[in-house]
């Protein structure tokens, strides 16, 4: 029997939870220090059993994944390495930075236990391990972060426990990884809550600001509601890399400031056409280290009575899972407009099949 240990059953440990549950001669443990949380675990069935001892859920497990916040990751690694493991045991992680955590790992004395830093890059916009799905990694990628010491055959057991996951598991040295994911997810969350602030700003004086910042400028800014706090731990960590990308990042809002200076139409027809060519190569519905989230907009929707739950309950009737849903329009014998976000890209597309076949007319 293979001895899987979750600390943290989130949305990350409990979606690995689920991929694991239920495996061939597979036993998941979670752990968490509260007790109502493993309360919680066992009530929603992702784990096999859950304690709040440390020591019970390391004891004799052949996997131990840290799905901490990652500046508790260092505290769990450091309390692990005291603690005598079964010989094998592969430890890994779920944080988005790799560089610091690997350095700690490599400063510890595992004895026979091992060490590989990893980075399922997926999420959503919803927490907590009511959030978790079997479904969350598929197609998405994850990153692996072995050190150099690392024997061949350690990695290959992980990666083949992670095929459960139906991922695409990727190699990559710790500090790259905390170069392009602090280019591609930590500072586009920095530039999000800039911006929304530099507008909150301006609100203060004219709250038409707030009023006309619906739409388009929600939608660009969405990752601005991140969690301040696990926000706080993971820009710290990777504050070295982030503050190089911000001196990058001030320089090209120096070029627009130039171009508009000079009112150089050509210069900033320039930029607009190589961010299109760069952004038109980019995989269109592939997983990514920001959530993704698939829309559709339902047009013309008459405002009459339980016509909204007329819509629901045709997608519900169908087992298609709406994430949120929002009226965009709909006043007295004027059609309106709904917008319907999913979690999944195959629930998006079963529900335009759905809708266009009772005659709605949907735009994505």
């Amino acid at each position: 029997m293979i001895k899987i240990a979750i600390f943290g059953v989130g949305l990350i440990g409990g979606s690995l939870a689920l991929c694991f549950k239920g495996k061939p001669e597979i036993h998941v443990v979670g752990h968490s220090i509260n007790p109502k949380s493993v309360e919680k675990y066992l009530k929603h069935g992702v784990v096999d059993h859950a304690t709040v001892s440390l020591e019970e859920a390391a004891t004799d497990a052949d996997f131990i994944f840290l799905c901490v916040p990652v500046g508790n990751l260092e505290e769990y690694l450091i309390r692990l390495s005291q603690i005598k493991l079964k010989p094998g045991c592969i430890i890994t992680d779920a944080g988005s930075t790799k560089a610091s955590i690997t350095a700690c790992a490599e400063k510890l004395s595992f004895a026979d236990a091992y060490f590989i830093g990893g980075h399922p890059m997926a999420g959503s916009e919803k927490s907590g391990v009511e959030a978790a799905s079997s479904h969350l990694y598929e197609n998405a990628f994850y990153v692996l972060t072995p050190m150099e010491n690392t024997p061949q055959e350690v990695y290959d057991r992980l990666a083949g426990l992670l095929r459960w996951t139906r991922a695409h598991i990727i190699k990559v040295d710790a500090s790259l990884h905390d170069d392009i994911v602090g280019a591609i997810s930590h500072l586009p969350h920095i530039i999000a809550v800039a911006l929304v602030n530099q507008i909150a700003r301006y609100n203060e004086s004219n709250n038409l600001y707030e009023n006309l910042a619906a739409g388009g400028f929600r939608d660009l800014t969405r990752i601005a509601s991140g969690d301040p706090i696990l926000w706080r731990d993971i820009l710290s960590d990777n504050r070295e890399v982030l503050l190089k990308l911000l001196g990058d990042w001030n320089a090209e809002i120096s070029r627009f400031i130039e171009l508009l200076e000079h009112n150089d139409g050509a210069g900033i027809e320039s930029e607009f056409r190589q961010a299109n060519e760069f952004r038109s190569g980019l995989p269109e519905r592939r997983k990514g280290v920001l959530s993704s989230i698939f829309e559709i907009y339902v047009d013309e929707v008459p405002d009459h009575p339980g016509i909204i739950g007329q819509i629901t309950m045709l997608l519900g009737n169908n087992k298609i899972n709406l994430s949120n849903i929002h009226i965009i329009e709909s006043r007295e014998d004027v059609p309106g407009v709904l917008r319907l976000s999913f979690r999944e890209e195959q629930h998006m597309d079963r529900a335009i099949k759905l809708l266009e076949n009772e005659n709605y007319t949907i735009h994505v």
